[in-house]
């Protein structure tokens, strides 16, 4: 593998030369402001929309035509009922559902003049009563948000044997429940949520600059939401500043400044502000878990019972609800052998910004869950928690491993991550150290990565005159190190100088790909997989070129570390050579089947808490993970930091706060939302334990949702370990100073603590 001397994107990211949508300026270009409601639910009774010095006003009315995508869960839920998808406008029309829902669009010759002019728009409200809480929407009783969906209630899904589980509780020994709460949080990339439109009436096309995972991820939800041809929108997406989930679809925004842009025969140009992304980017988690597991005498388990409520938002997102319930099915069981297995998962509709897939996207939830259920029933049970967990472990040689839902799980070794991670952690010797409340915890997991709605995946690779190679994917750029690490693999390959290697993602110019872009940690296996295949097709045409370049029988030759030879003889010629001479003619596109794989880790945290503060410091931070074979080991070891980053400040410190009465969000800015900082960051120690995927030509996993679902149930469990000697076995999340203070006061005032 080729020396890591830093991202190639580094250079241009670094100095300033990154080209961000808030970047991209067209000729004659407008300037456009959304006015947003101030209220979660209302009646629109009237809206005076006429405001001098400004171009144009776009209210609800405008956007009526346009419709709602279909929805990506297209099988049924409990009693074989359907999702129901409440139709949502991209401005609002009537009545207005959530506090920061489009209310009117305002265009004008500037930023200021624009929202100087969205300011001055009236607009009369008729209150209605809101409801944030996704258990009180489904009360009866409670707000409705849409007519046509009784009781709040969008999606009640069912997975597993619910009849086969309960007669594995009848016969427990023991039964371990638990009600968690993962709470609602906010993507807040660095890039807040932006773009620039133009139209150009001769072809009745758009050129769209916008964050953006893919363009076939945001395309085909323009298309449906506008009726514009695919062919006619061109997505560009030249640098974006974090995805997290958040930036796959396309947004109500996009659509109306689209619009505005046709009408008035100009390019249109928004940027958000922080408060705009918080409040209207789709949000994440925001779910209420229910646990129960049950186990016989001796700690084996025997069935798990898991109950999800959701808090889907005012309307629905194109991935939310796949993300809570087929997602989470898939890997329920987490790395252990439970033979039986129901879940049931709720989606209800609430006077809120939609959820969506955030890093993770339900895999943390599940792993958060059977995580903290294991340690429960270990403590109730008096038996070593690193014990119940060998106990259970599905065996390295019983993969692939069936689940009870019928999901595969490729390949793995638990037992054998958790053993490095003991190991590294010096878990043995933490009683040494242990004193008033430290504590240490652990998390096994696996999860699901790659798939997409493509039943394949392609790449293109061309040969320019000088040898000179352009790859050709389906990714996004929103930080991954696409273009270093893609480039290396190919080079690799062929044998080729990955310098000499130019990766275009997403290539609105390029040719037209089949297959999905940078989600489900799915980039190395499907666009590195489709890439790898690409490259053994371009290996093949050079066979025929190098025997000519040779002067002998295409059938004695064979290609061998980046060289074409012909048996038996020392004669050769490298792959450079033959595509500096013969350029285009080993132009080649290949495609690989969809795949999908289960990396998996074992995660240690050790942490302290103050008792006088209630402050939770991450002393130390130990990963083990499986992400198969491994490509680059910086950009891997960059994505584990990451992600292990943001699931401690989902646990830490992240939540997007209602005021339950009015409906306002009242964690709007960086001065209420805590993000997380650098001094939570701990001594992190990264370990790898692969087993290489069979799914796909490079044997590679996906890494970049590992780091947050180890660092849930891991960090978890270790501040549950610390508070234990006070008596406390639960802490709602986010574990704040004020809460964790707030429960050792308590717990120090219970007369069980004297």
């Amino acid at each position: 593998m080729t020396e890591f001397k830093g991202r190639r994107e580094d250079d241009r990211l670094l100095t300033g030369r990154g080209q961000f949508t808030a970047d991209w300026n067209l000729p004659g270009q407008l300037y456009a402001h959304f006015l947003r409601s101030d209220r979660a639910h209302a009646e629109i009774v009237s809206i005076r929309a006429n405001v001098p010095g400004v171009v144009a006003v776009l209210t609800g009315e405008d956007t009526a035509h346009f419709k709602t995508p279909p929805p990506m869960v297209t099988y049924s839920g409990k009693g074989g009922a359907m999702i129901k998808v409440p139709h949502r406008e991209v401005i609002a029309r009537k009545r207005v559902r959530y506090v920061g829902q489009e209310v009117a669009l305002v265009v004008a010759a500037s930023p200021a003049a624009a929202q100087d002019g969205a300011e001055a728009i009236e607009v009369e409200y008729r209150d209605l009563p809101a409801v944030v809480d996704a258990e009180e929407a489904l009360k009866p009783g409670a707000p409705l948000l849409h007519e046509g969906i009784p009781g709040n209630l969008s999606f009640d899904y069912e997975y597993g044997d619910e009849k086969a589980t309960a007669d594995a509780f009848a016969r427990a020994a023991h039964v371990t429940r638990l009600t968690l709460d993962s709470t609602r949080i906010s993507g807040t990339p660095m890039e807040p949520k932006a773009c620039v439109v133009s139209y150009d009436a001769a072809s009745e096309s758009y050129d769209i600059y916008a964050p953006t995972q893919g363009m076939v991820l945001m395309r085909p939800n323009i298309t449906a939401i506008t009726g514009v041809p695919a062919e006619k929108v061109r997505i560009h997406a030249r640098d974006v500043g974090g995805g997290f989930g958040v930036r796959s679809q396309a947004y109500s925004e996009y659509c109306a400044l689209m619009l505005a842009a046709q009408r008035l025969g100009r390019p249109v140009k928004w940027v958000g502000s922080r408060f705009e992304t918080i409040v209207s980017d789709h949000h994440g988690r925001a779910a209420k878990l229910q646990g129960e597991l049950a186990l016989d005498r001796d700690g084996r388990f025997l069935g798990l019972r898991m109950r999800w409520v959701v808090n889907a938002g005012a309307y629905l997102s194109q991935p939310g609800p796949l993300i809570n319930t087929r997602n989470p099915a898939s890997h329920a069981i987490n790395v252990y052998r439970i033979p039986a297995l129901y879940g049931r998962h709720i989606l209800a509709l609430t006077n809120t910004t939609s959820t969506t897939a955030y890093r993770g996207a339900g895999r943390p939830n599940v792993s958060y869950l059977v995580e903290r259920l294991v340690d429960e029933a270990a403590r109730e049970m008096n038996i070593d928690r690193a014990d119940i967990r060998r106990r259970n472990f599905i065996p390295r040689d019983a993969f692939p491993y069936k689940t009870p839902v019928g999901s595969t799980y490729d390949s793995g070794d638990p037992a054998g991550e958790l053993a490095l991670a003991l190991e590294k952690s010096d878990w043995k010797g933490f009683e040494a150290r242990r004193k008033m409340l430290r504590g240490i915890g652990c998390a096994v997991f696996c999860e699901p990565s790659g798939a997409g709605a493509a039943p394949k995946e392609e790449a293109e690779i061309r040969f320019g005159a000088s040898g000179e190679a352009t790859l050709h994917v389906l990714s996004g750029p929103s930080g991954p190190g696409h273009e270093t690490v893609l480039p290396e693999v190919v080079g690799r390959l062929l044998g080729l100088d990955a310098s000499r290697i130019e990766l275009k993602a997403s290539d609105p110019s390029g040719p037209a790909l089949i297959g999905a872009g940078t989600i489900g940690s799915r980039s190395m296996m499907s666009h590195g997989g489709a890439l790898a295949a690409t490259a053994q097709e371009v290996i093949k045409k050079g066979i025929d070129l190098a025997a000519r370049a040779l002067e002998v029988s295409a059938a004695d030759v064979e290609f061998r570390d980046g060289r074409y030879r012909v048996r038996g003889t020392d004669l050769s010629i490298a792959f450079e050579e033959v595509a500096r001479r013969y350029g285009s003619q080993l132009d080649a596109r290949g495609s690989i089947p969809t795949p999908t794989a289960f990396p998996g880790g074992a995660h240690v945290a050790e942490v302290q808490i103050d008792a006088e503060t209630g402050h939770i410091d991450v002393l130390r931070y130990v990963a083990v993970d499986d992400s198969g074979r491994v490509l680059n080991h910086a950009l891997l070891d960059g994505q584990l930091h990451g992600g292990i980053l943001q699931g401690l400040g989902q646990v830490l410190a992240e939540q997007c706060v209602y005021d339950e009465a009015s409906g306002q969000l009242l964690t709007g800015s960086f001065m209420d939302y805590a993000m997380p900082r650098t001094d939570m960051v701990p001594a992190m120690e990264l370990y790898d334990h692969s087993v290489p995927s069979p799914t796909n030509p490079l044997g590679v996993k996906g890494a970049g949702e590992a780091g947050t679902t180890g660092a849930l149930p891991a960090v978890a469990n270790a501040v549950i370990d610390a508070l234990r000697p006070l008596g406390i076995n639960h802490v709602d999340f986010p574990f704040t100073p004020a809460r964790v203070w707030a429960a050792i006061q308590n717990a120090r005032r219970s007369p069980l603590a004297r």
